[in-house]
């Protein structure tokens, strides 16, 4: 099973197979390891997501669809938790609608995961601001277009 086909439901699944928090930090960081790293280029501060204690960058690409478009979002990071905190985050966002993702509940996801209790202040930090920084993309894409 690749990073992409990877739902929330089964995420849940499989944190539910670990016992202890030491073994889910290894699965989360094996996420983070799957994921494509961005290149050099798109490594630049336009990409960088403000408010995280590591360096983050998110991109993302729009997908032309009927009835509507889909957003797929690429993430990196300097640190590998937080890169696969962002794996985390990916699979609750990419590939879905500008409203899909607008409903996403994130903080209600991550508590049924149980990542609100088990990541530190500043990693949640971090986190709510990859969150808005998506929500922003979201929101900005149902935006219409003006003439030039």
């Amino acid at each position: 099973m690749t990073l992409d086909s990877l739902t929330v439901d089964e995420l849940a699944e499989n944190f539910s197979l670990f016992d202890d928090w030491e073994d889910r930090y290894r699965y989360i960081i094996d996420l983070g390891r799957k994921m494509a790293p961005l290149s050099d280029a798109e490594k630049v501060q336009a990409n960088k997501v403000e408010g995280c204690m590591s360096q983050v960058w998110l991109t993302h690409a729009v997908q032309a669809g009927e009835p509507e478009a889909r957003l797929f979002f690429f993430a990196d990071s300097d640190a590998h938790i937080v890169k696969g905190l962002l794996a985390v985050l990916l699979i609750l966002f990419s590939g879905k609608t500008a409203r899909e993702i607008l409903a996403v509940d994130a903080d209600a996801e991550l508590a049924r995961l149980e990542l609100d209790q088990h990541i530190s202040p500043n990693r949640r930090n971090g986190v709510t601001s990859v969150v808005r920084t998506i929500r922003a993309l979201a929101a900005q894409s149902l935006q219409p277009v003006a003439d030039a």
